[in-house]
Formats: C-alpha cells, structure tokens, sequence
C-alpha cells in the first residue's frame, strides 16, 4: 500500500516536470529557473519562461501534497477518533501526540488500500506502461478517490457546499466538483467523529459520575475524584480489550 502511494505521487510528481524539459529547448538553463528569469525578467525565449514557472507551479503543488491527503482520506475521523478517546479516560499526554499521529496514520493507510489500489491498476499502471497520456491518468485516478468521498459525504454537506457556491446540482458523480466535494467531505468526517466520541464519552462520563457519588456519600470531599476515576477508567478500558473494540469499530464505519 505505501509502495503504491509513493509511485502515484511519484508519477505525478515527475510527468510535470519530465513534459517541462522535454519542450524546453536548453535543458542547462532549466537545471536554474531562478537565474533564467532573472537574467531576462522582460523579455528572452518564451519557452524557457514558460518551463521556469511550471517548475514553479510544480513545486507549489508538491507542498500541498499532505494537507491534499489529509483532506481526501480518513485521516481527520480516526485522530479525532483517537484523541477524544484519550480526553475520556482523562489522561493528558498518554499517548503521546505523536503516537497518536502515527498511528492514525497507518490506520489511514490502511483504510485507503483498496482506493489506492483502484487508483493503481486504473491510472498508475497504464500511464507508466505509455497507454494513456498524463491528462487521462489524472481523470481515470480522481474519480475512485471521488466515489469513495461521496460514499463519505452527507448529501445536505454537499448540498450546502454547492448552494454557497450558487452552482447548479450535481446530477452525476462527474458533475460534482472537487471543490465542492472536499469540504463537504471533511464537513462529513467531522460530525462522524463527533459522533463517535460522544459514544466512547458516555461510559467514562459514567464512571466519572459513580466516583464521584461513592466519594461524596463516603464524606472524602477533599479527594479529587479524577485520582480515583482515571484508574478505574483504565483498568475497564484494558479489561474489554478497548483498542481492539475501538479500532474494529472505527475501520468498520470506513471500510
């Protein structure tokens, strides 16, 4: 699954840039766009500016790559998913953020291997074997991306999306836009979460409550209860096999 993401991003980050020093007519001054366009800012060989702001362009699209994944996939349910969980049991800083963050990362790896996949066989493959050009390969690959967004989506986010854009309602999945559809779909993703942990709250909200009482009904007022909550909450959590529960749960609502 890493192997195919890394050559989809790879294709598409090079077939730019290869298309670029293909039509330039001096690849030495390509190798420094910079001094190109500084050496003649006005005027000189249009094909050489053109090529320069392309490897621009391209640049600008390669720092956009992650925030670009991280609002197509999964990735915003399951760490929401993930720290909410660790706000119920009460603990501050275990797991560490960056546990957390690798974990939904791989955990969103996971969940995007068939559409990674679809886009593999579909649009990957073909391009780097020559059979369509880099135009065909960015349609046949965006449309499981997109199917697998509007499985996703409410209809009223995307519908709300569309109204504040004052365009005209999508009758087909080609007729949805991108960018309608994306934040549509982290609209979608967060109400999900929310959701969900609004459901992992309620036990450990419970627990929070009986503590309290029994402290309360025993006179020891001045025991803060999260001293006794927090390790009762842990030894249930660990006792149902809550990661298990939980990560079974969260894959079950995206799969």
């Amino acid at each position: 699954m890493v192997q195919v993401l890394l050559v989809l991003l790879a294709t598409l980050a090079c077939a730019p840039l290869a298309m670029a020093a293909a039509q330039a007519p001096n690849a030495a001054a390509l190798s420094d766009p910079i001094r190109v366009v500084a050496a003649n800012p006005l005027g000189g060989n249009p094909a050489e500016l053109s090529s320069a702001l392309r490897i621009f362009l391209l640049l600008t699209a390669l720092s956009l790559i992650p925030a670009v994944l991280i609002c197509t996939t999964a990735f915003v349910r399951i760490v929401i998913v993930l720290s909410m969980v660790r706000h119920a049991i009460g603990l501050q800083d275990s797991p560490p953020n960056m546990v957390i963050m690798s974990l939904s990362l791989f955990l969103t790896v996971f969940a995007m291997s068939p559409v990674a996949t679809q886009i593999n066989e579909s649009a990957v493959a073909p391009y780097q074997a020559g059979k369509i050009s880099l135009e065909q390969a960015l349609d046949q690959g965006k449309r499981p991306l997109k199917e697998f967004m509007v499985r996703q989506t409410r209809e009223s986010d995307l519908s709300l999306m569309v109204e504040l854009a004052n365009a005209p309602a999508p009758q087909s999945l080609d007729d949805i836009s991108m960018v309608h559809l994306i934040p549509a779909f982290m609209l979608s993703e967060l109400r999900t979460a929310f959701q969900i942990g609004f459901v992992i709250f309620l036990p450990f909200l419970l627990i929070d409550i009986v503590v309290s009482s029994v402290l309360m009904s025993l006179g020891m007022m001045m025991v803060p209860p999260a001293t006794i909550a927090i390790p009762v909450k842990i030894l249930l959590f660990v006792l149902i096999d809550g990661w298990h529960l939980l990560i079974k749960a969260l894959m079950g609502t995206i799969v």
